[in-house]
Parts: structure tokens; sequence; C-alpha cells
């Protein structure tokens, strides 16, 4: 990407020369010293190197928000690693990571085992060969033992097993063999919706500092062509801003449990936290962040919810490597000729083609419509959470789940390019997180390898949950066109349910509806996905 004399460039001190007993390599989402095997030694002993890779960036079209993180969070921790007394080579580099760690002179390399699927493949013949050495991520709350001894090492996987036995083996918020409250989840007691009390905190703003200035400027000069914007003031950038950001979320957990289904317009966030970016570049450490939650008066569905969000997030990735990114898994799989969420318009920057199949239990093959960029497809739900998703590279769970996923099921959309959108557009997705929430999750593409059911519905639950409806020029009780790709989405793909007995209500419902209903429902499929495939609103 080119450092040249820039503002970063000034405050890095030069440790070309430099001799520790060893070199640690730590990837761009492993920015924390607390994964240095040899933390406890004198910092001097342990050099650490970064790279910034050209090669990855251009990979996807990544937010530019997505960018700016990890390169100004990068950069910022570059130099308090400095600070520390660690030497720290810094490497700025068009091609990959393998390639500029393979030009370093250095006969051997340590480093931490990557999270991400797809850069440990990369990494792995400088493992072969010698040149790197691999050493424990230690960001993990749960080993894969627990996993595999509660769950097996073949699915069907459930997380309320997994969950528990991470209750039982911890004790957290256990009294003795019981939990504490009598029952192990609460989530029954958060799905209120939020009518504007108690009042949503106001976004957090940090100071931006120059080198962010500068990432801006880089990032908008190279990855011109990326979608999104990109403001730093709204994402911490420093070790500094991130405890900010944490202490910000512990002083809103209180509300956070009753209204963690919620959606609203008038609040992107409403109680979430916002922490998902930080802890999966380990900014924040899962354990510190673990702690401090259990350290917070609040009430215990607010306590409880988070703490399973968390497991959540181990889960998906013991599930994630555990089938080799569901390689292992024997599902329906598909391939796609696009591996670009259909972002780029000329042909030669559409990613080139990988013909490897992917999950696709339902065979959804219908490509991603221009919607899920432009936020122009007539439906107010979706349409405000894609803005704030160009905007932000963010959402919470809720509106990823039940209007980004939802909707792109209910139309039958490829699965796969549905992950790379994700992928490309959220701040906070890597392979092993953003491809079991949306293959297992947001759609069905994993069958019932993962969860019991496909989460879907028509307009009545976003109505209930949120204030999308009213301003919509659909009515959700009346003619809402989400409602009809519902029940289209439960008949077409009854065959595919049949033995589900989560599904068995939905079926025996979509059975008694009425023939005229029926052809509407199927006839309203084709409309919508004739014009947002063709990329015209749907007014």
């Amino acid at each position: 990407m080119g450092l040249g004399s820039s503002v970063f460039v000034s405050k890095l001190r030069d440790d070309t020369a430099a001799q520790p007993k060893r070199w640690l390599y730590l990837l761009y989402d492993q920015l924390n010293l607390e994964l240095n095997p040899w933390k406890e030694e004198p910092p001097e002993s342990t050099g650490i190197i970064l790279i910034e890779s050209l090669s990855k960036g251009k990979s996807r079209p990544y937010h530019k928000q997505k960018l700016g993180l990890i390169l100004a969070n990068m950069r910022s921790f570059a130099l308090e690693t400095q600070e520390k007394g660690h030497p720290v080579r810094y490497i700025n580099t068009k091609s990959s990571y393998s390639e500029a760690l393979e030009k370093l002179e250095i006969p051997l390399i340590h480093c931490v085992n990557p999270a991400e699927l797809s850069t440990r493949k990369e990494l792995e013949p400088l493992l072969v060969s010698g040149r790197l050495q691999q050493h424990p991520h230690t960001g993990w709350l749960t080993p894969r033992e627990w996993f595999i001894q509660e769950l097996g090492s073949n699915p069907p996987f459930r997380m309320d097993k997994f969950y528990r036995k991470f209750r039982k083996e911890t004790g957290i918020l256990m009294d003795g063999n019981a939990p504490i409250g009598g029952k192990y989840s609460f989530d029954s007691e958060n799905r209120m919706p939020w009518k504007g009390v108690p009042i949503a905190p106001e976004e957090q703003n940090f100071e931006l500092l120059d080198t962010d200035s500068e990432v801006e400027d880089l990032v908008n000069e190279i990855f011109y062509d990326h979608p999104g914007e990109i403001d730093l003031r709204k994402i911490p950038t420093n070790h500094e801003q991130a405890s900010q950001s944490l202490i910000f979320a512990l002083q809103h957990l209180p509300n956070f449990g009753p209204f963690e289904d919620a959606m609203s317009s008038n609040s992107k966030g409403l109680f979430h936290s916002r922490l998902a970016a930080l802890i999966n570049i380990h900014r924040i450490m899962p354990k510190k962040l673990m702690e401090s939650v259990l350290s917070v008066s609040a009430p215990m569905n607010s306590i409880e919810g988070f703490v399973r969000q968390l497991i959540w997030r181990e889960y998906v990735k013991h599930v994630h490597d555990i089938t080799d990114g569901f390689r292992s898994i024997t599902v329906n799989k598909t391939t796609t000729a696009r591996r670009d969420a259909m972002w780029y318009e000329e042909s030669d920057r559409r990613i080139s083609t990988n013909p490897e199949s992917h999950p696709n239990r339902l065979n959804q093959v219908n490509n991603l419509p221009m919607a899920y960029w432009n936020g122009d497809s007539g439906l107010y739900c979706l349409d405000t959470v894609v803005n704030s998703v160009l905007e932000d590279g963010w959402t919470h769970h809720i509106p990823r789940l039940m209007v980004l996923g939802n909707i792109a099921s209910l139309l039958d959309i490829n699965p796969r390019q549905l992950t790379d959108w994700f992928h490309a557009a959220f701040i906070d997705a890597y392979d092993w997180v953003v491809e079991p929430n949306v293959l297992g999750m947001g759609t069905f593409a994993l069958g019932e390898s993962m969860m019991t059911k496909p989460y879907v519905s028509g307009a009545a639950y976003i109505n209930r949950m949120s204030d999308y409806c009213e301003q919509c020029q659909f009515n959700p009780k009346k003619d809402c066109p989400i409602t009809n790709l519902y029940w289209d989405f439960i008949s077409r793909h009854s065959n595919a349910f049949r033995n589900n007995h989560r599904m068995s209500m939905p079926l025996r419902n979509s059975e008694r509806r009425d023939v005229t209903k029926k052809d509407e429902d199927a006839k309203v499929f084709r409309d919508w996905s004739r014009r947002l495939g063709s990329n015209q609103n749907c007014l």
C-alpha cells in the first residue's frame, strides 16, 4: 500500500537492525500482546512482525470502514508495542502475507494459530517447510475438547448443549450444579420491542488522530472502488479508545437484555455493545470482556444474554474448524459464478470464479440483488438496514438475521453470495464467524447441521419488534410482500421441511392456506425476484 514518508512512519522507530531472541508474527486480528507466548519475558526479547497486505485488502470488496478499522488499529498497535519495549518490524507489501514472510531474512519466525481458515491454509506451506513455528491461540474461552466431548465431531451440532457445557465447566452463572435463577437461558425475557424508553445512548465518537486521518486518505485513494464510507471517528482505533468502548458498553448493559431483539430506525444499535469488531481483532480479549460483564450490577437476563452471545462466538468457531469450513458436511452443495458479492460491474473485477461447491440445502440459486448494495428495494426495513450497513459496516444481530438474512432466504438468494456480501460489508466479519452465521443460521444452507430450523418470518415479526413498518409504503397486516414471500417459501420448500418437527406447524398452516392466496404468494415471489433481480425498485 505504500507507507512513504507518512505520519505513521515518522512515529515508528526503525527496528530493522534489532536482534531479539525471537520474532513473532501477529496477524491483523491478533492485535493484543496477551497472545504473545513469551509475555512473561522481558519485552525486548520478543520482536513483533506486522504486515499490511494490499493483496488481502483487494481480495474482496471490503467495506472502507472495515479496511480503516484494521489498518488504523494495526498501526496504533505497532506504536503501542514499541512503547512497551518490543522491537517491531512493520512490513508493507503488495503481495500475500506468506510471500512477505518468506522474503524476511529471519531463519525462524514464530506465529500464533490463525483464526481464519483461509489464512491457515495460506501459511501452511511455511509451517511445513519450517520457516514458521506455530503456537496456540490463547484468545478463546473454550478448548475444542469441550465441544467434542459434548457434541462430537459430526453434525448435527447444537448450541444449547455446548452452552450448558461451558457453564458447568467454568461455574459461570452457576450455583453449584444448578444455573443461577433456575434456568440456563433468559431469552424469553429478552424480546421486548423498544418504544423510545429508556432513552437509547448516543453513538460514541472518538478523537481522530493524525495517523487515523492518514489511514482515511489511504483507503479513499487505494480502495476508492470499494463500498461504503470511512469515518474513523465512529470506531476505536487504539487501545485507549477500545477501553472507552468497553466502559461505554458496560454502562448500558442493564438495558441490553430486554431490548436485545428490538430494532429501530431511531437508534441503530440501541443497547448493543458494538464490541464484536474489537473482540474479533483482540483489541479487547474475550476473557477480559467476560470478567467485566460478570462484575457489572445488571439484571440476570442482560448478563446471561451477553454471556450467551460470547459463547455463541465460540460455538460457531468450533463448528467451522471441526468441519473444515463445512467442507466435510454432507449436504446439498452448489457452485456460484460470482464471489465478489455482486459488487463489481466490470467482468475482470468480479474475483475469479472458485469452482468449489458450497452448502446449499434448499438449492437457492438467485443472484444477490443490487438492493443489498444501494438500499433501494422499496421495502423500508431492508433499505434502512442496508443503508446502515453502507454507512457504518455494522448493524446488530437481529437486523442481520431477521431482515437481511430473512428476506434473502425468502427470495431464494444464493447463500454463498449472501455470505460473501456479509463478509465484505461488515467490519466484524471473518470466515470463521460469518460463514457459520450466514450459512448455518441466516440461511438454511447447512440444513439441520447447526440449527434446528430456518429462521424466516413474515411481516408480523418485523412489525412487532421494530418501527420499520410504520414508515413503509406497505401495511404489514394487509399488503406487505414479505408475508406472501414467507408463505411461498414454506410451500416451495415443503418437501425439505417434511421431516422437521420444528416446521410442522408452519407446514400445516401453509397447507390450509386458501388456493387463491397461494397463487398470490407465488406471484409475489416471481414479481419480486424478477424486479430485484433486474435491479428495479419494486414500487
